[in-house]
Parts: C-alpha cells; structure tokens; sequence
C-alpha cells in the first residue's frame, strides 16, 4: 500500500523535490541560530568584538528573510503538491468506478463512495504535503541538534536524548488504537453521508408518507454511531497528546536541572549553556512535528487504504482476444444459461432461445421470473455462472464490453436524467451526433413538440434526476437517446410503464418504426404493447414456460391467455 501511495508522488516529483531541499535548508537555517548566539555571549562580547557580533546578526537576518521566501514555498506549492495528488488519486477511483462491474454497485452505496473520494482524500492530501516534509525536517533537526549538542557537551546530549527511547515506545504502543479508531470513524462517516444521500433522494416519498420522524430516526441512529466511533478516536488522541506533552514537558525539567548541574559544576560555561536552551528548542519542535505526523498519519493512511480497497476492486475486463465488433446483424442465442445473484436462489436456469435478427420478441410473466435479468445479461452487466450467450454466433465474451454495449439501445422502467440540459441527456446517446440530429430524435420518441414550448428549448435544464419533468416525459428523453444511438438491438424494459395512455399510443408507433429491421427484446406487463410482436415468451421462476404469437397463445388458454384475459377484464 505505501509503494501504491508512494506512486502518485511521481507526477509532482520537481515540486517535491524542491519542497525537501527549501525544508532541508529551512532546518540548516534553524540550527544555526543557536551557534551564533554562544558565540556571541561566549566570543564577541566578552572580547569586545563588535564587528564581528554585528556580522553575524547580519547574517542571522539575512537567514531570516531567507526563510520567509522558502517558507511560501513550502506553504504554498506544498499544498498544491497535495492538491495535484489528492486531484489524481479522486481521477484514478472514478474511472476505476466506471470499469466495475454493476455486482459492486449493488453491494455499495453511493453516498459512502462519495466520501471515499471526497472526504477520505482530503485527509490523504494533508499527508501527502506534510508527512514527508515533517519527517525530513525532523531528521534533520534531530540529528543536526544531537551533532550540535555533543559538541557543546556530550553526556548531557546522552542525558537529553535518553528520553527519545520513551517517546517513540509509547507512540508505537497507541499507532495500532489510534488506526483502528480513525478507519472506524471513516466507515461511520461513510454511512452518514450514504444516508443523507438516501433520504434527500427520496424526500418526496417521505413527505408522501408523512416519515419525516423515522428519516431523523435512522440519521440520528448513525450520526450516534459516527460520534461515538469519533468520541473513541479523540479519545485515543487525548491519550496520546497528554502522554507525549507529559514527556516533552519532563524533558524541559531535565534539561533545566542537569543543564544547571553542569553549569554549578563548571562543566559548561553560561553561553554554552544558553546555546544548550536554544538547541533543546530546535530539538522539541521536530518532536512536536513527529507527534502531529503519527496523528495525521493515521487520519491519512486510513483515508487511502479506504481508497485502495476500492482500487483493487476487480473491473470489468475484456477477455484476452476480445473483438471490436463495430456492427452485428443481431442474431441472439441463449445456450443452457443459469444465473443468480451473489449464489443465491437461480434467477434463470437452464434459459435456451433463439431471436433472429431483426425480429421482435418480448417476454412477460409474474415479476421474479428473471425478465429484466435476461436483458441485462446480454449487455454483460451480470456475468452468467453456466452457459453461453451468442450474437451473430459469437460469444458476448469474445467482444469487447464497448463495442458489445455500442451495440446494444437500452430504454429501462427506471429512468435516470443526468444533472444538466434536454439536450445533454438526450446527446449521451450518441456524443457525436449534431443537434439536427438529436432534434430528429426527439422528434421520433414525440418529445420535441413539447421542448419547444419551455422558455429555453433544449437548453432547459431537467434538475437533479430529471426532476422537473413528469415521468412520462422522462422516459420519452431516454428513448430518443436510443432513437439517436441508432443500434441494431434494443432492449425496452418496461420502456411505456411511465406514460398514460395517450402519450404510450403517441411513442408506440414510433418504436415500432424503431424496431422494423433490428433485433427487440421486449419485456413488457402491459400486454397490450407487445401483441404486434414476431414471438412472446412467457417467463416464470421455473423457466420457459410458453412461446408463440400473440394470438396462438390465446387460444391455448394457458399463462399467457390468463394474464391477458386478467389485464382485459381490468380495462372493461
């Protein structure tokens, strides 16, 4: 994981070298203050060297004003160090977001992946400045301090240093408590943020149902998990703040009483040991950094393994001699497939069909006879556990996942509307279309006569998911997509469930018109739609249980002909 962390240094290399080398300077300058001050209370006042003590305090202002320029550098380009970073590791979790397979998204939610790449990361850029910096100015005041010290006065320099050992013991004993405390408290604002995500999404079915009190209910529960799991890491914080300033404030006393020791005795004289004070300074801020380090630290280092747990999520990869397929005819076959989710009950078992290319087939049944799940297997959102798909007689697993789904016009019973203008939504159909021909698509899914009564056209903007539109108009923005995408199969699931039904006989034309000459794969509970279709099938939890045309499987008086009779009868 540190190599993984360690990498993303490489695109800011100049600026972090630069960085090191103004903090290494930075450290030289801080050491020398010290030195220059006993040899002025031991040198050049006491031999009355006036020139020379204002030399040097020359110097030491012109070392000064030197820190003052590298100080912005490290303050400000250290920080855009961290931005750059933090910018490239939140690029690399969203475009590994995008290869990962739907399983993953089922199993996660959307509002604990955006603190992953949101909050988790701005912790990690905080590390990223300031954790190499700290330890290198550190080792080197500690050491410079140390090399410094023994020159003044060895065994006191042993007596100051004696007290590291401690430090360091006791960091170590709390580094375990307080990594565990800090990955609780990103997994608990993980689940905060989901579930505000989740309620504000849904606040209309909440205001529907009067659940205003059991929405605060389930906030309060993990905002209590959250705080508690953040009481336990401040905890551990006050620990170890309290342990280790306990240790810096007994290192003040000891350097004071055998400092003072050594004076009465005659072992050092006044300015070395004024020198001695000074350096014990330079030597307790390095300290200090090395405590804020082991805290954020851990903030960081959770923050980024909660980043490589994504990471190293398995994407969606193409088989090794995977074809770009730019066109298929459109010829599907099912072979024995089987399918269930995370090895649960099967979805589908043992599914075998054939659809020839162009014709339109649709399958209906009681919900939970795997309808949706055969359409999505042939886009290869799921992946079967037995048997094989075929299009055109080759397997889905030998295109590539882009030129099988370039391939594939979905209209879906759930329609999303990215955040953004008509025209962007419908465009993401096609990126390259002109808008000619995103208007013609408009027009075939009969949404354009509608577009053009809003103030601002296609350049209206549709709100967070598509908000401001009716449901109908929603779904008939996302089958002009598939109206501009122009492929050679479609899948409509559900894709007239939204609409009344005058606006479902206004597009029904139009999707027949759309489907004259392409391979349709229906999945449709009104019944009514689907009659016109070149086969229907009917679908259960035990399989295939009918085929044939609309009007065979009426008159054999089987599921189909008592679904439709049903759905008759509910229309007189």
């Amino acid at each position: 994981m540190l190599k993984k962390f360690i990498s993303y240094y490489k695109p800011v290399k100049k600026i972090f070298i630069t960085d090191m080398i103004c903090a290494f300077i930075m450290a030289v300058c801080d050491l020398f203050y010290p030195m220059i001050t006993r040899n002025i209370i031991n040198i050049y006042v006491p031999d009355q060297q006036f020139q020379l003590m204002v030399t040097w305090l020359v110097i030491l202002g012109l070392i000064y004003i030197l820190k003052v320029g590298l100080n912005y550098y490290i303050t400000y380009y250290g920080h855009i160090m961290g931005v750059i970073m933090q910018s490239n590791m939140r690029k690399d979790i969203f475009e590994h977001l995008q290869d990962l397979p739907f399983v993953f998204f089922d199993e996660n939610k959307t509002g604990s992946l955006s603190s992953r790449i949101i909050n988790d990361l701005m912790e990690v850029s905080e590390l990223a400045h300031h954790g190499p910096e700290d330890l290198f100015i550190s080792a080197i005041m500690l050491i410079g301090s140390f090399i410094a010290l023994s020159t003044i006065n060895f065994p006191l320099a042993l007596i100051v240093f004696s007290v590291v050992p401690f430090l360091i013991f006791f960091a170590m004993k709390l580094r375990i408590r307080m990594a565990d405390s800090f990955m609780e408290t990103r997994e608990t604002i993980g689940e905060v943020n989901a579930t505000i995500e989740n309620s504000i999404s849904g606040i209309r079915v909440s205001k529907a149902f009067s659940n205003k009190e059991n929405e605060i209910e389930k906030f309060e529960n993990n905002n209590e998990k959250f705080k508690q799991a953040r009481k336990k890491a401040y905890k551990v914080m006050a620990e170890f703040h309290v342990g280790s300033s306990f240790i810096i404030d007994f290192l003040n006393i000891l350097v004071l009483s055998a400092g003072g020791i050594f004076f009465f005795k005659g072992y050092i004289n006044f300015g070395d040991f004024a020198a001695f004070i000074l350096y014990i300074g330079n030597f307790l801020n390095p300290i200090r950094k090395l405590i804020n380090f082991v805290e954020q630290y851990q903030s960081g280092i959770s923050g980024f393994k909660r980043f490589t747990e994504i990471m190293d999520k398995k994407i969606e990869a193409d088989e090794p001699d995977a074809k770009n397929v730019d066109t298929v005819k459109g010829d599907i076959c099912f072979d024995d497939v089987t399918f269930s989710y995370d090895n649960n009950k099967e979805v589908l078992k043992n599914i075998t069909f054939n659809i020839e290319a162009g014709k339109t087939v649709a399958f209906v049944g009681p919900s939970g006879g795997g309808k949706t799940t055969l359409c999505h297997l042939i886009p290869r959102f799921y992946e079967t556990e037995e048997g094989n798909i075929f299009i055109d007689n080759l397997n889905i697993k030998d295109f590539t996942r882009k030129s099988l789904r370039k391939n594939i016009g979905i209209v879906q019973q759930d329609v999303f509307l990215f955040t953004g203008t008509i025209m962007d939504n419908i465009h993401c159909g096609r990126f390259d279309a002109t808008k000619d021909e995103v208007i013609e698509a408009a027009k075939m899914a009969n949404i354009h006569d509608f577009i053009m009564t809003l103030p601002e056209g296609y350049n209206t903007y549709v709100g967070e998911r598509g908000v401001k539109l009716s449901g109908g108009q929603k779904q008939r923005i996302s089958i002009a997509r598939v109206f501009l995408k122009n492929p050679p199969i479609l899948i409509l699931d559900e894709a007239t469930s939204a609409l009344d039904n005058a606006t479902e006989l206004l597009i029904q034309n139009s999707l027949e018109e759309l489907s004259k000459g392409r391979t349709t794969v229906v999945v449709a509970h009104r019944l009514s739609t689907i009659k016109n279709a070149d086969e229907i099938v009917v679908i259960t939890d035990k399989g295939i249980l009918e085929k044939g045309r609309h009007e065979d499987l009426v008159q054999s008086n089987g599921i189909y002909a008592e679904l439709y009779n049903s759905q008759f009868k509910n229309m007189i």
